[in-house]
């Protein structure tokens, strides 16, 4: 057995989760960031003019679904999905060799993820209205920078589980232990390049900013640093599994 073998094999025997608990960690974590994620889209798009945006991902994606699907709550799903496929290829090669259940882990993520941005999409659509005063305005800012800390908890959560990951979050987690000695700030930075040309192809096709603002600085600034933050904070006995 080679070294790699070796590594691979250390790493998968540090699991100390029932599947049970896994599961529930993974299922709770992924509602919230689903959630969050929407959140800041739909907090966003009740403001005129915009000035709030989206997560950082989320703004990319949005951006790129409105400047290509029209804005399509159905096709925001699909965006999200199929981006994910294109960031799971590029863990393989970050990563240094494919792993195919975690490459089938990531791909099978984002198919109850892409069904609970497409449903939280809908439904806070509908429940949140339209801002046309200074107090619903303060009041979104704050739902905004919630829907942030939401996603950065959540990333927490099962990125600590490790069961299965957002393609995204397992690009950070990459980036975290192999590149940035366990820096959850410098790996979300880091792992932000690939949104940031997914935004820039997006405002090419349609200069429209309306998905970019006080929210995406915030999440940009801050959302690694929570992250790092719930690792002590939220579930302070889950421990990293499988690293």
């Amino acid at each position: 057995m080679n070294a790699k073998n070796v590594a691979q094999t250390t790493s998968k025997n540090r699991r100390t989760l029932t599947i049970g608990a896994s599961l529930s960690y993974f299922v709770l974590s992924l509602v919230i960031n689903a959630a969050g994620n929407v959140l800041t889209v739909v907090t966003s798009q009740k403001i005129h003019p915009a000035f709030l945006g989206s997560a950082y991902w989320t703004a990319a994606e949005s951006g790129f679904n409105k400047a290509v699907f029209q804005g399509s709550n159905l096709m925001l799903g699909w965006v999200f999905f199929i981006v994910g496929v294109l960031i799971a290829i590029l863990n393989v090669f970050l990563q240094g060799y494919f792993d195919w259940k975690k490459f089938v882990g990531n791909i099978a993520f984002m198919v109850p993820f892409s069904v609970l941005i497409s449903f939280f999409a809908g439904m806070f659509s509908q429940v949140l209205p339209e801002s046309h005063s200074v107090m619903t305005t303060i009041g979104y800012t704050v739902l905004n920078f919630i829907g942030v800390a939401m996603i950065a908890i959540a990333i927490s959560i099962y990125q600590r589980t490790n069961l299965v990951l957002h393609p995204a979050d397992d690009l950070m987690q990459i980036l975290r232990f192999k590149y940035f000695k366990g820096s959850a700030a410098k790996a979300m930075w880091a792992s932000y390049i690939p949104p940031t040309i997914i935004g820039i192809i997006a405002i090419i096709i349609l200069p429209d900013f309306t998905n970019y603002g006080v929210g995406t600085v915030f999440a940009f600034l801050f959302q690694g640093g929570i992250t790092g933050w719930g690792d002590k904070a939220i579930f302070p006995n889950l421990k990293h599994q499988g690293i």
